[in-house]
């Protein structure tokens, strides 16, 4: 998670190619690390209520969560307004972490069951009603809304339930009596139990510590936001024109975007609407050029 924080947090600040981390084997990577945080999830649900539903440490938890939940939202929204996390990862946790309790006493098939229809149901229910930002949490929209981390409950709460599915056949089957027979041969591992009990606040921390070092690397070798230019908008232009339009286009672009000094707003997402009308304006302005550069 903090590679991929880190490696976000580069792209943000111009160091490599916009677009990197939501792509290829990173966007698979993103994936792959917010599945495993809901299924450990629903894991530790099974592990923390094993015979009965312990409802205060529950409450108390939950309450952490969905605290940091809303500290996240809040701190993005002034941050980054355009693309603020509404419903990210806690939001996630804080919403299956309630459902998944009507699942903590069936059997683990019936559970498993339940987790493929949630992960299914978004590939066959798609309403647009629900492509506003304040119902898309729900995920069945046609059209996913801009958010800098976004996990809806479907098809995420699958994760969750599948946590919680295994969580319940490893009991059955005393998986855990098992694995504690680990512990000795991992003694040398200890002190990296703190990160497990303590990763909500790791989590709340290690991102603003990361983007805090990155930010002061801008002071110290601020990156060539030229060259980035260039390389994002000719990336775009040549998956539908040729290379000579796009070198007018994107040289006329950049001298426009310097000349009205809009450059830095719009590189960092053009989140204000008068960047949001000049970038507008320049790209029609531009347009017009490269077809005809005389």
């Amino acid at each position: 998670m903090a590679v991929y924080h880190f490696t976000w947090d580069l792209e943000f600040f111009g160091y490599v190619a916009r677009g990197t981390t939501g792509q290829g084997g990173w966007r698979l990577f993103a994936r792959a690390i917010a599945s495993s945080f809901l299924f450990l999830a629903g894991v530790s649900l099974v592990l923390a209520h094993g015979r009965e539903i312990r409802w205060r440490p529950f409450w108390t938890r939950w309450l952490q969560v969905a605290g940091g939940a809303a500290a996240i939202t809040v701190a993005t929204y002034f941050a980054t307004p355009g693309s603020f996390v509404f419903f990210g990862i806690l939001h996630e946790i804080a919403v299956a972490s309630l459902v998944a309790l009507l699942f903590l006493r069936l059997p683990w098939f019936v559970t498993a069951l339940a987790a493929a229809a949630v992960l299914a149901l978004p590939h066959f229910v798609a309403l647009p009603a629900l492509n506003t930002r304040w119902l898309a949490w729900i995920g069945l929209f046609e059209r996913p809304p801009i958010s800098n981390d976004f996990v809806p409950v479907f098809p995420w709460l699958g994760a969750v339930l599948l946590g919680v599915a295994a969580g319940r056949l490893a009991t059955d089957h005393r998986l855990w009596d098992r694995l504690r027979g680990l512990n000795p041969r991992l003694a040398r591992a200890a002190p990296l139990t703190w990160l497990g009990r303590h990763t909500l606040l790791f989590y709340l921390l290690h991102q603003p510590l990361l983007m805090a070092v990155v930010w002061l690397a801008t002071q110290v070798a601020p990156p060539d936001l030229s060259a980035r230019f260039q390389d994002d908008c000719r990336r775009q232009c040549l998956a539908s024109q040729s290379e000579a339009l796009c070198a007018n286009y994107c040289g006329c672009a950049e001298r426009e975007l310097d000349a009205r000094g809009i450059m830095d707003s719009v590189m960092a997402g053009a989140g204000e609407q008068s960047a949001r009308d000049a970038l507008e304006e320049v790209v029609r302005l531009c347009s017009f050029e490269a077809l005809d550069p005389q």
